[in-house]
């Protein structure tokens, strides 16, 4: 095989996207191939130069391609003390020397953007960016107008066809005086480059038709791809894997919301189909969404989530479903909490004798023998203060308990128990989340006096905003202390948060993270690692989003390696059938005619 490297450099060439998508390209024309070397680029912001070195692995010159004019239109000033206007011989020194076969020049496109009004595209500032597309064109010519680049790829907005029409066809009239056939097109980044987003792009492609008499194809197209085929091979938005770059946005409050009602392939006109009253939704309520587990309850036959230090309903996937209850309808047969008559004998004595247990209770009737003590069996009113407590005590010191006696019933989970029913058997683990053990207490007027610790315990306690908490204790919960805050920090329809909020159709509606454009961008691979010169998402999303997809440029790069591998060997005409960029004036010219043929 037989190799050919091609030189390629850039005007106003951002981070390099248009340069490592060169780089890539591979072109071949029977026993020749044909790659790409990137000599150098211009652009005037310097981090982009930093990031095109890191991303191309060659140099970018720092320079404004302004005239003084232009600068003094786009800045509203002078520029300042030592600055002077480019000249040819300083785009040849950023090539190193060297002459490129290919040109790539993408100028600024804000001018001609359709997200700019047209009356503020009309302005000095506006017009002076747009005019950059001429000069860029003209330091071109002039650069290496001994021996002229060979093709040249200018690249913009679409609507540059409209608005800056009168410096295209100057642009035009330059290319021809300087011997280049050229042509006007659009095309589709995404659909050259196999990318997951649709990227429509003014192209105005040239050739310099005494040294490339050949036709200049097309790119093939491709079917647009789903962003879910390139986000679905990164880690989540904020994973640390990702990096700095992979963070997601904070956003307005107001803006989680609206996106949430957006219906997915929609924009903001889903919103109008929303119910809204006095500036609130009526149709909807938004609430927090319980995770991890909460009151999961586990198969019989699956695993259980790792035993954590506090493992109870409603933190994780704690509960389980036992398929073993008919086992325990002996608790429904009358033998647990059994009271014996007196004069009935007892069941078999067991190791554990206890009430709940079975027949292990007696209905004894001495209680009205005689008294062995002043107070023994005395029953001592509830709001009555106990007598002495004694070593001895066995009977004696009983109280009038307005409360229920003990009975048993399903343990339900969270069931608030009567007052005048019995509680549910009690366990080793008897808590609100694992039984009938709350009760509906209705004395909730009852008089609290100094001691009492629920009166002092702060139970249920909420602490204000601007007071000081309490000592933070190992058990400290919501329901033991003052463990809770009145936060007055509920978000504002301007506070900037993350948010997550499942949309209706069960999806996190989101916007993309920088790192998530640049692989859309094809800037790199999801599965790599990328960050941009600086600290500023911002920054990093304009320099993105003024890349060239490397991929499509790719594309271009390999029908215009093949082109000049065409060139060289002498070939004027392929077969295939691809659209033709730039051919000659006479197509009848470049195909063998009849009597040529031996």
């Amino acid at each position: 095989m037989i190799h050919r490297e091609y030189k390629t450099f850039g005007f106003c060439c951002g981070l390099g996207g248009g340069a490592k998508g060169f780089k890539k390209a591979a072109s071949q024309v029977g026993n020749m191939i044909a790659t790409w070397r990137c000599i150098g680029g211009i652009d005037v912001d310097p981090a982009a130069a930093r990031d095109f070195e890191h991303l191309v692995g060659v140099p970018c010159t720092v320079m404004d391609l302004f005239t003084r004019a232009m600068y003094t239109a786009f800045h509203g000033k002078e520029p300042p003390a030592g600055w002077r206007e480019a000249t040819a011989a300083d785009v040849r020194r950023a090539a190193g020397n060297e002459t490129p076969d290919c040109v790539f020049i993408s100028s600024p496109c804000k001018g001609a953007s359709g997200l700019l009004s047209e009356a503020l595209s009309r302005t000095p500032k506006y017009q002076a960016l747009n005019e950059l597309t001429l000069r860029c064109v003209w330091l071109m010519c002039e650069a290496w107008k001994d021996k002229p680049v060979k093709l040249i790829v200018f690249e913009n907005v679409p609507r540059l066809a409209t608005r800056g029409r009168h410096l295209l066809d100057q642009i035009n009239q330059i290319l021809r005086h300087y011997g280049y056939a050229v042509n006007e097109t659009t095309h589709d980044c995404g659909q050259i480059g196999k990318l997951a987003q649709s990227r429509k792009r003014f192209l105005m492609v040239a050739r310099h038709m005494e040294q490339v008499p050949a036709f200049l194809y097309e790119p093939e197209i491709h079917r647009l791809q789903g962003v879910g085929t390139v986000l679905g091979r990164m880690p989540l938005p904020g994973d640390p894997a990702g990096g700095p770059m992979h963070r997601v946005p904070s956003l307005q409050w107001k803006t989680w919301v609206r996106l949430a009602f957006v219906e997915a392939g929609s924009d903001w006109r889903s919103l109008n189909k929303l119910a809204v009253e006095n500036g609130h939704l009526s149709d909807y309520l938004i609430v927090p969404e319980y995770r991890d587990g909460y009151m999961g309850v586990n198969r019989w036959d699956e695993p259980s989530g790792t035993v954590a230090g506090r493992s109870g309903p409603t933190n994780g996937t704690f509960s389980v479903a036992d398929p073993r209850f008919a086992k325990s309808a002996k608790w429904n047969d009358g033998h647990a909490y059994g009271v014996l008559p007196w004069d009935q004998h007892t069941n078999t004595i067991a190791a554990q004798q206890m009430p709940g247990q079975g027949y292990y209770t007696v209905a004894d009737p001495r209680h009205a023998g005689p008294a062995k003590h002043n107070n023994e069996f005395r029953i001592v009113p509830w709001g009555h203060a106990a007598g002495a407590v004694t070593g001895a005590h066995g009977t004696g010191q009983c109280v009038q308990d307005p409360r229920a006696s003990t009975g048993f019933e399903g343990a339900g989970k969270y069931r608030i128990t009567g007052f005048d029913e019995p509680a549910g058997t009690v366990i080793a683990r008897s808590d609100t989340g694992q039984g009938a053990y709350a009760v509906a207490d209705p004395r909730p007027g009852m008089r609290r006096e100094r001691g009492d610790h629920y009166l002092t315990g702060g139970h249920y306690g909420v602490v204000g905003w601007e007071q000081p908490s309490g000592a933070v204790s190992a058990a400290a919960g919501h329901d033991n202390g003052r463990w809770s805050v009145a936060d007055p920090r509920l978000p504002a329809a301007n506070d900037k948060l993350i948010a997550i909020i499942r949309a209706l159709d069960g999806t996190w509606h989101r916007p993309f993270t920088t790192f998530e454009l640049a692989c859309l961008q094809s800037l790199v691979e999801p599965e790599e690692y990328l960050e941009l010169d600086g600290l500023s998402d911002q920054a990093w999303r304009e320099r993105i989003g003024n890349a060239v997809p490397p991929d499509a440029a790719c594309a271009i790069a390999e029908v215009m390696g093949t082109t000049l591998l065409l060139a060289e060997t002498g070939e004027t005409f392929m077969l295939s059938a691809m659209p033709v960029w730039v051919q000659p004036v006479a197509v009848a010219l470049s195909v063998a005619q009849p009597a040529e043929v031996s």
